[in-house]
């Protein structure tokens, strides 16, 4: 699939124990030159758990796509209105 130029909204949910695999993921989604917008649920922008810290996720995930994570409901709202995503991924997407 081509990603070039596409906006892709990537949403991190409380799976703690993906979350290596999904950034690493995400990192090829990056490398596909897609503008990648992190999204993080409460929980996972908050909760240090035994698989790491929060903040450690927080940095890591802006530091690969450049962008700003979105966690508050105010700040997302604007994302379906607005269409400021081609395409949205949700990982983990717990069972």
């Amino acid at each position: 699939m081509d990603l070039e130029g596409k906006n892709v909204g990537y949403v991190f949910t409380g799976s703690f124990c993906t979350f290596r695999k999904s950034i690493d993921e995400m990192k090829k989604i990056v490398e596909k030159k897609a503008n990648v917008l992190p999204i993080m649920s409460y929980h996972s922008y908050e909760l240090d758990t035994k698989f790491g810290k929060a903040q450690d996720f927080i940095d890591e995930i802006e530091k690969i796509t450049g962008n700003k994570i979105i966690h508050t409901i105010p700040e997302a709202e604007p994302i379906g209105p607005k269409h400021l995503t081609d395409i949205m991924i949700i990982a983990p997407a717990s069972r």
